[in-house]
């Protein structure tokens, strides 16, 4: 059967009207670069790499650049075309199949370039497929659907788009809450292979609902479909997507093409002579319902799976936690291991709780987590002081020989404001204790002259005001010594003191303060 035969029997379509050339190099290289990206890491992640560590053909990722064509490199294989058409022609599905240079360069960097890569997404499609194939034919949606996470994510759950798209289908944020995936600081449903899937599902048939064409579905999954919409009016109502190719945006102009390159490349990879790589990923997994928040190095270090494993079944975990406190929450696990689990389940839960769990810091009482501050000096007893006229903190810091720090922990105060008739409580030398009681009843002189180790002059009456002299201590500043006196400035005491531009004190310095007017 001649390949024309073949288009018209099987609605393949074959346009050699060369678009313009930048148009075709920019939607290739835009959506080769993030399927690039996507197979780097899905290539170096634990589960390919434990298949391959004993293959010839692990190679060097870091050196395996990306493929991008320069404005005269699109690749031709001569009568490669018509073969390409013809195998797309036999494959049997409801989707309008269309081919073009575009779709052929896709085709090609899908089985030379990356053929090794491909080969690790051939294997690891034997654990996916299942599940979406399940998923669509519970639809009765178009099987080949399945191929829409190869160029989406290159099948890696975790991978991540500069946007912030996210998992197997990438999902943005806002789709992912419209879709009702839990995505909290722990969980993000997006990378959860099932319900992920079910969710994109479901969507992918909205759309169809809308345009009742496979090809607009898909561009607008990747592009929305309020731009395909634009790109439908703008084409004067047009509704077949090469129709509309060039009202896209450029990424989405490379998008259906590689989807077609993907259905292609899996349908017919073994005359590319690609064989699906060996995959460490048990085939045979349980999932168990969880009701106690547990770490992943809990369970591996208990029973013996290896933590990359069980980050590979369960992706949608962030953080290697799973925070089943108020809710279950589903463990996927290799059958094997499913019996040791239940059996050390207790076991489990408590292995290094402390270590893994903050439980104990979720309640705090800030009373009881600063009474160091608020507890007696050791040999120390408390005394009350009761706040008269004219007295400040400061004052009072030099009369019962404490700091004022000291005073305000004590007392829970925040400043240095203290009111006429307030009791403070005050913690002094237990020998000493008769001594300070009478404070209460001494004048302000008789207290100025009460600790001749601090305070050496009474005060002095001047024209322009009192004269006190302060004591410096060990960690004070002007401009804590100013604070403790209303009125009184760091240029006042500099000036006072002749204390010149170094403006230096030290402990046991006594310094000249001018209060009141």
């Amino acid at each position: 059967m001649g390949a024309c035969a073949l288009m018209s029997l099987f609605n393949i379509s074959i346009s050699f009207a060369n678009p313009v050339k930048d148009s075709i190099d920019i939607g290739f290289k835009i959506v080769e670069q993030k399927l690039n990206k996507n197979l780097d890491s899905l290539y170096a992640s634990w589960i390919v790499q434990q298949g391959l560590k004993d293959s010839v053909f692990v190679d060097d990722i870091a050196t395996d650049s990306l493929l991008v064509l320069e404005d005269d490199s699109i690749i031709s294989v001569p009568g490669s075309d018509s073969l390409y058409i013809e195998r797309l022609s036999l494959i049997e599905s409801p989707m309008k199949i269309s081919y073009n240079k575009i779709v052929g360069n896709f085709i090609r960097a899908y089985t030379t370039k990356h053929s090794k890569k491909v080969e690790a997404m051939l294997g690891i499609s034997e654990y996916y497929f299942p599940i979406f194939e399940e998923a669509l034919d519970k639809k009765q949606m178009p099987l080949e659907l399945k191929y829409l996470p190869v160029i989406e994510s290159a099948l890696n759950p975790r991978a991540v788009s500069r946007a912030g798209a996210t998992g197997l289908w990438q999902f943005m944020y806002g789709t992912g809450k419209f879709c009702k995936l839990n995505i909290t600081s722990y969980i993000d449903e997006r990378r959860d292979p099932i319900k992920s899937t079910y969710a994109a599902i479901q969507y992918l048939d909205d759309l169809y609902k809308i345009y009742g064409d496979w090809m607009l579905v898909i561009a607008a999954y990747n592009c929305g479909p309020g731009n395909v919409n634009k790109a439908i009016r703008r084409a004067n109502g047009r509704r077949d997507y090469w129709d509309i190719y060039y009202f896209l945006p450029r990424e989405t102009r490379g998008y259906v093409p590689s989807f077609i390159a993907a259905m292609y490349t899996f349908e017919y990879y073994k005359e590319h002579n690609l064989t699906p790589s060996k995959i460490e990923w048990p085939i045979l997994t349980d999932t168990l319902m969880i009701n106690q928040d547990v770490h992943f190095r809990q369970i591996s270090d208990i029973i013996g799976v290896p933590l990359e494993q069980i980050r590979d079944l369960n992706p949608q975990y962030r953080r290697d936690f799973i925070p089943a406190k108020n809710k279950d929450y589903p463990l996927c696990l290799p059958y094997k291991y499913t019996g040791k689990f239940i059996d050390s389940e207790d076991s489990i839960y408590s292995h290094q709780r402390e270590k893994y769990h903050s439980s104990a810091f979720t309640q705090v009482d800030p009373k009881s987590r600063s009474r160091f501050l608020l507890d007696p000096p050791a040999g120390h007893v408390a005394v009350k002081y009761t706040v008269k006229q004219g007295d400040y903190l400061g004052y009072i810091s030099e009369w019962f020989n404490v700091g004022v720090s000291e005073l305000r922990h004590w007392n829970r105060l925040r400043g240095n404001m203290i009111r006429v008739g307030q009791k403070l409580t005050i913690y002094v030398p237990a020998k000493k204790a008769s001594h300070y009681s009478k404070f209460n009843s001494m004048t302000f002189a008789q207290k100025q002259k009460s600790d001749s180790k601090t305070v050496s002059t009474p005060v002095e009456k001047t024209a322009k005001g009192n004269v006190i002299y302060y004591t410096v201590k060990k960690g004070d500043t002007l401009w804590d010594i100013s604070r403790l006196y209303p009125g009184v400035t760091i240029a006042s005491i500099v000036e006072s003191n002749n204390l010149g531009s170094s403006k230096k004190i030290k402990p046991g310095q006594k310094l000249r303060i001018k209060v009141g007017s």
